[in-house]
């Protein structure tokens, strides 16, 4: 939802302090994985700085597109690489909150993080299969950037459980609007 409305917003506003960067938008991709999975790490013993360490990932990501883009380096590798990587983050990051709960003796806290991962990934096999079916599917309420905002939140308010529900609901809501929306336009 965010994504598809937003879109490449940041490129105009980065453009100048980005083209002066001579990165590889890959080394960037693989540098917010790492950073994401220290943030996983970092959250069963430091919530808040786990939040921050999330946001920093997800700058990252936000930064690789942006400077693919404007240094017109985007390829197709890169953006396959970008989106086997955000798996991985996403599935660091449920693991870590995971993790947080059965620290804190919540064993519904861990069976939640573990279905709002298996939601996770749901929704990006959705699309993933749907596009491989030459359709387009970038419908639904809960894509990456919703839930990345959601667990920073949860991390940095210490919110955890509720928003941890919040995700399971919507993301498995998402799933269902993905395969309606498929259904609905192969028709």
């Amino acid at each position: 939802m965010l994504g598809s409305q937003l879109g490449h917003f940041l490129d105009r506003p980065l453009s100048p302090f980005v083209k002066k960067l001579r990165l590889n938008p890959n080394h960037i991709t693989v540098t917010g994985v790492i950073v994401t999975a220290i943030a996983a790490i970092t959250l069963p013993h430091n919530l808040k700085l786990g939040g921050i360490l999330i946001l920093c990932g997800g700058l990252l990501d936000v930064l690789d597109g942006v400077i693919a883009r404007v240094n017109k380096r985007s390829t197709s590798f890169g953006a396959f690489l970008d989106s086997v990587l955000d798996r991985y983050s996403d599935s660091f990051l449920l693991i870590g909150f995971s993790w947080f709960f059965l620290k804190n003796n919540s064993l519904s806290g861990v069976f939640v993080s573990l279905g709002v991962m298996a939601g996770t990934l749901i929704i990006s096999y959705t699309k993933a299969r749907a596009e491989g079916l030459g359709r387009d599917c970038n419908t639904g309420l809960m894509e990456r950037p919703e839930r990345i905002i959601l667990m920073i939140f949860a991390a940095l308010t210490g919110w955890v459980l509720p928003i941890m529900w919040i995700l399971l609901v919507l993301t498995h809501v998402t799933v269902i609007q993905r395969v309606y929306h498929v259904w609905k336009v192969m028709k």
